[in-house]
This record gives structure tokens, sequence and C-alpha cells, in this order.
């Protein structure tokens, strides 16, 4: 075909990347040793004690978020040491991404507190001035001491402090005065009593009335005690008291109480020819009680039996001459056994069974009474000595205590 083998120009041949081909910054070099050591920016911050934001402005190459350019390289040195880099490469990395050229003492932005606090010439009092402007008073060997003003090492804010304080224990003493102010004040509140006896200054006064060769014409002045015995209700020299039982010498003991004998009365021909037997029917009030049915195992035999709700009555395997009553229910429940050759009945003292055959497995049996005397035929105990010597232990059982039959489960 016309073209097929035109050779290729250099130009069509697709120039592919390698890995080194890409731009690798320093923070995608972190980043991703940060990933594979699986520690996120709270984990170095709490590790390294460096702020999360410092983090992400070393990995962003951004040395602009933090507030003192001297930490820098420290921060850069710690943070790639941690993530298992070289120190010195990453920080020469650093500098080369964000155009950060380092700290050192002589530049003034690295100075910032000596300079902040340098203090201007201006504001400080003449005499000051001049001792630092004279080398020998300036010197640490002077003779004489240098002297400073009243109000040299005076600062604004312990002023405001001490306001503060005095405002303080001012309040604090306020409110204790007020409080024990309070606590001392007495109110007087008006009660609906009669006023009290006054004591008399002069008890003779009223004696000193009575003059004699003077008449009175028998009309005196109430006395104090006059007037408290018209408030004070009269006081009885006997109580008035009701009594409720009578004396107690009339009290016979033989005729009350435990010791009480008991009186019976023989009964009169008359009566005794009245009495009769008492014919009347009693009165039923319930149905009669059906007959128990009991399940009886003459060999080990698993049983399970399931009432007609389909909740299971008892499963479980029953041994030799152990058995099991049915409890009254309106429907009567399913028996399904094994070995069911050993699973006999007893109905109203007569025993019924086997179930089936030995070994053989017995389904849906119907365990009720019309069922079980019509469906299997009457067990021979003359027969088989030893089924009767195993009916006749669940019988015994089953009259003797009824409580110690096995539980459902």
């Amino acid at each position: 075909m016309i073209g097929r083998k035109t050779p290729r120009t250099e130009d069509d041949t697709p120039n592919l990347k390698g890995f080194d081909d890409y731009d690798l910054s320093l923070g995608d070099v972190m980043r991703g040793e940060r990933a594979t050591l699986n520690k996120s920016l709270l984990d170095v911050q709490r590790e390294l004690r460096i702020k999360a934001p410092y983090i992400v402005a070393i990995e962003n190459a951004d040395p602009a978020v933090f507030e003192t350019p001297g930490f820098i390289a420290g921060y850069v040195r710690s943070y790639s040491r941690y993530l298992g880099l070289d120190p010195d490469w990453a920080f020469q990395k650093f500098c080369e991404e964000s155009g950060f050229a380092g700290v050192h003492g002589m530049q003034p932005e690295a100075n910032t507190a000596r300079s902040d606090a340098a203090r201007p010439a201006a504001k400080r009092g003449w005499r000051r001035n001049r001792i630092e402007e004279d080398p020998v008073l300036a010197s640490a060997t002077a003779l004489m001491p240098q002297r400073t003003a009243l109000f040299d090492g005076f600062n604004a804010g312990a002023l405001g402090s001490l306001i503060v304080l005095a405002a303080l224990l001012g309040g604090l003493g306020y409110g204790g005065y007020a409080i024990l102010q309070e606590v001392q004040r007495v109110t007087l509140t008006p009660v609906d009593a009669p006023p009290d006896a006054v004591v008399d200054v002069d008890p003779l006064a009223e004696a000193a009335l009575a003059r004699p060769g003077y008449e009175t014409a028998g009309v005196r002045a109430p006395s104090t005690s006059a007037l408290s015995r018209l408030y004070r209700p009269e006081a009885l020299e006997v109580p008035v008291m009701t009594p409720r039982d009578g004396p107690i010498a009339t009290i016979d003991p033989n005729s009350i109480g435990v010791w009480r004998p008991s009186v019976t009365t023989p009964p009169t021909p008359t009566q005794l020819a009245e009495a009769g037997p008492d014919d009347t029917p009693a009165v039923q009030v319930v149905a009669p009680t059906p007959p128990a049915v009991a399940i009886v195992a003459t060999n080990p035999a698993w049983v399970r039996v399931r009432a007609a709700d389909g909740s299971i009555l008892l499963e479980r395997i029953l041994e030799t001459g152990e058995s099991f009553v049915l409890p009254n229910s309106e429907a009567p429940p399913t028996l399904r056994a094994g070995n069911s050759g050993a699973v006999y009945f007893m109905v109203d003292g007569q025993t019924f069974g086997p179930a089936g055959a030995p070994g053989a497995v017995a389904s849906n049996v119907i365990l009720s009474r019309e069922t079980l005397s019509t469906t299997f035929a009457a067990a021979d105990l003359d027969a088989d000595p030893d089924l009767r010597e195993v009916i006749a232990t669940a019988e015994a059982r089953l009259t003797a205590d009824p409580a110690d039959l096995p539980p459902a489960e």
C-alpha cells in the first residue's frame, strides 16, 4: 500500500516524561513522609511542640507566617529531622523555594527586644544625660554613687492595679459593715397577747392613801393584779375527768380474757328431734378437673412435648422410671419420642403403650385421654415383671410428692 513504509520523523515521537522530570517541592516530600509515618498536623504539634500553622508554613515554604524570623531555621531542621530527612538539605531547599536568606545577629529584625527596650535620650532627665555623657561618672568604677530620679522606676500600670485593689478592699469593707448592721438590727412586731403585769415602783403608795381620820366611799382603783386576772383563766383545784371504765375492783378475771371458761349448752330433745341429715347437695362452681396424663419411660428415651401454640413444654431424655405429668390445657399437646418402645402413658391409673417399636421414632402423638385410650392398647403388666416394677415406682412418685416431678425444660 502507498505510504506503508514511510519513515517517521522525530517530531512524531511522543516525549514521555519520567518520574524525575516533574518538579518535586520540599512540601511534597515532607507531606509524603508525614503520610508515611501516619501523622497528622496535630500529632506533629503535640510531639514537636511546634504550632500546626508553622508546620503548614514550612511545607508551603512561606516564611511570612512566622512572627520571629530567627526561629525559622530551628523549626525547619527539627521538622525535617522528625521526618527522617537531612536537616541541612531541607533548610537549603526551604531557602531556595521561599527566598529566605537566614537571620544573623547583626540584622535589625533579629534584635527586636533590644531595639524596643532602648529609649530615646530626649525622654530622659538632664541629670541622667549628663552622667551618661561623662565617661568618668558613667563608668562602673566611679567613686560617687549615681543619682536616680524620684519617679524613674514608676510604672503607670501599677497605678491602675493599686486603684483596682483599693476599690476591691472598699467594696469588701462596705459589704461587711452592711451585713453587720443587718445582723444587729432589732425589729419589734406587735402580737395579739394580753399586757403583762407591771411591777409597782412603790408598793406602799396604796397603803399611804388610807390615812387615819379619813373615810372613803368604798371605791378603789383596780390594782395591777386585778387586771392580770381579767386576762388569765382561773385554774381548777381538781381537774374535771370523765371516767371511761368502771372500777377495777368490779372486774372478774374468770369472765373475760383467756381464762374465761367455755360454756356448752346441751341440746334439748326437741332440737335433737328436729335435727336431721343435710340432704342439700353442694353447689358446684367449677368444672371437674380432667384426669391427669403422665408419660413414663421404662428405659432412657428422648422426648419432646410441644403445646398446641407451638411452645415446647419438655425436651430432654427421660431416664428409667422417670415420668412427666402433662399440664391441663384446652388443646392437647403432641409428642415426638425417640426409642418409642420404652415410652408408656398413664391415664386414670391405667397404663397404655408403648408409643412405638423399640428404637423407632414416634411423631405427632396426640396426648389426650380419649386418643391414648383408643389408639394404644393397655399394657400387660403381669407378663413383664420389669415393666410392672417401673410403673409401680412411677405411680409411687406421682402419688407421694408431685413437687418432686422433673420440671419442664
